[in-house]
């Protein structure tokens, strides 16, 4: 009986018994860990174990230790792979929940966005003198262009959107097909033309033209070094809209002053360099060499934030400096 427990046996006990990737993790792989050190403990204390064979022999005995192991092992090797097939599911927000049309339209309208443009544009109207009646058309106006260029943001970016698991974007994850967005897109238009033209036709025409540029910009120059023309492009036009404006379709006022213009332009590449520093890395991996990322390549994300936020403030100071030294229009 004591050459069955020789160190032959005692590699059989803890071979089988070695702990699992789910080790710790669960109860039984730890008592089983246990069972096994105490009993190598006694066989080295040289305890005699032939009291604990049953009396089937010990062939039966090492026989159902071995069976009892690879039953263990078994097990927790089915516990490791449902872990590793069903991980746990990701958190996720309500609004990567919703499911309702409506409310995934105005999740990929970029709301803020076109809420804040609107607001400060209506500001600036009624810093301008304009009747109430006209500030709220132009805060209308502004909203549901900027909503247009939400959608069509979205719409363009599908794909990349989609590859780098940006989240909120309804169009990209599935829950929104982009048919639907074209088809807001055509119905805020037919909205956007007599909106325009309320405050005159030459007024309504400039701000339509600088939607226009602002879609053309989702589409080309983005990705270069002129990723800022569009941008300063399409907010230089917004003193124009103002300034032409009046009410009624046949209103025409005064061209804006050049000043006034400047600023608001570079006003426009500031608002893109503070929109594309929470990106840059996305564009950086696809292979975007645009002016932002080339500058946040060398003075880091934080400093480029901060630098652009800086810029901007400088230049709605500047702007309100000289709007009340010589106004809007000349």
């Amino acid at each position: 009986m004591g050459n069955l427990t020789s160190a032959a046996a005692r590699p059989r006990i803890t071979a089988d018994t070695r702990p699992s990737r789910l080790h710790g993790s669960t109860p039984w792989s730890i008592l089983l860990r246990m069972a096994s050190e105490h009993d190598v403990d006694d066989i080295e204390e040289g305890d005699d174990p032939s009291v604990d064979l049953p009396d089937d022999g010990p062939e039966d005995a090492f026989g159902d230790a071995a069976d009892d192991a690879a039953q263990a092992e078994a097990a927790d090797g089915e516990d490791a792979e449902i872990d590793e097939s069903e991980p746990a599911p990701a958190r996720v927000g309500f609004f990567s929940r919703l499911q309702w049309t409506p409310l995934l339209l105005l999740q990929a309208a970029h709301a803020k966005q076109a809420v804040v443009t609107a607001l400060a544009v209506a500001g600036a109207a009624m810093l301008a003198g304009r009747e109430a009646r006209e500030v709220g058309v132009v805060l209308l106006t502004v909203l549901v262009g900027q909503t247009i260029l939400g959608w069509h943001n979205d719409i363009v970016d599908k794909a990349r959107d989609a590859a780098h698991g940006t989240p909120g974007k309804p169009v990209a994850d599935g829950r929104l097909d982009a048919e639907s967005v074209w088809y807001a897109i055509i119905v805020a238009a037919l909205i956007l033309v007599p909106l325009s033209i309320t405050t005159g036709i030459t007024a309504g025409g400039i701000y339509l033209v600088s939607v226009c540029i602002g879609m053309l910009g989702n589409v080309v120059l983005r990705t270069g070094f002129l990723s800022w023309v569009t941008w300063a492009a399409s907010f230089a036009m917004l003193p124009a809209y103002l300034s032409y404006g009046g009410w009624g379709g046949q209103a025409v006022g005064d061209p804006p002053e050049t000043v006034i213009t400047v600023l608001a332009a570079l006003l426009g590449i500031g608002v893109h360099f503070t929109r594309a520093v929470w990106g840059l890395v996305a564009d950086h991996e696809d292979g975007w060499t645009y002016l932002p990322l080339k500058l946040g390549l060398k003075l880091g994300a934080t400093r480029l934030l901060a630098l652009t936020t800086f810029y901007s403030f400088v230049i709605v100071v500047l702007l309100a400096v000289f709007g009340a030294k010589v106004g809007l229009s000349r």
